[in-house]
């Protein structure tokens, strides 16, 4: 671990979106889960959600160019536990669908918790996740096309919530937990870390160049 590496990962860190993610309602494709996590490690979302009877979920990790390392899936077989989680936790969700009722996705405030839920390439959005939307949002288009590919579509309105978000300075001074901390060491030792989670030992703290305090 060099300095250098050390303070870009902190610096990482510092801008993650921690109350802002994503939620993938069936989307099952390579290639389209693949570009969609690389979009959350651009935007600074550290973890996503989907929902899929398949653990794996088709997801061929080394399409991702490496941005799986720092963006964690959680996988689920129904997403309703996670969104009474997320509504006991403030969160708005609003949802990507192409009907009559959804809004503008830019006239959505994204500054507060927010979760962003895209549906299946095929299938849309399922009735579990209609059932706790907050709004129902859309992309408006001026050409022939109906809708736009799930990953390009997720691109647009994760990058709108970045925008807004940065205007309110959402990234000032926030505080340290003990959770950042562990993540910190994970992402830098992450091979010693997986050796002292299943010790079940509490990992070491970091001086300012990143090297282990004995």
């Amino acid at each position: 671990m060099t300095p250098e590496r050390f303070q870009k990962i902190k610096k990482i860190l510092n801008q993650r979106e921690k109350d802002l993610t994503l939620i993938l309602d069936n989307v099952n494709k390579p290639h389209n889960l693949a570009a969609m996590i690389r979009t959350c490690d651009a935007i600074g979302i550290g973890k996503i959600y989907a929902k899929s009877k398949n653990k794996t979920i088709g997801l061929n990790l080394k399409a991702a160019s490496g941005s799986n390392h720092w963006v964690k899936v959680k996988i689920h077989n129904k997403l309703t536990n996670l969104y009474k989680k997320l509504k006991r936790c403030n969160h708005n969700i609003f949802v990507a669908n192409n009907t009559s009722s959804a809004i503008d996705f830019r006239q959505v405030d994204y500054t507060n918790p927010s979760a962003i839920v895209m549906g299946a390439e095929l299938g849309g959005i399922s009735k579990e996740t209609l059932k706790y939307a907050t709004k129902e949002i859309m992309i408006p288009l001026n050409g022939m096309v109906e809708s736009l590919n799930v990953s390009v579509a997720s691109a647009v309105i994760l990058f709108e919530a970045k925008r807004q978000r940065e205007l309110k300075n959402k990234h000032k001074k926030k505080p340290k937990s003990l959770e950042d901390n562990n993540l910190l060491f994970e992402l830098c030792y992450p091979e010693l870390s997986n050796i002292l989670r299943q010790k079940g030992e509490a990992y070491p703290d970091l001086d300012e160049k990143g090297e282990i305090v004995y």
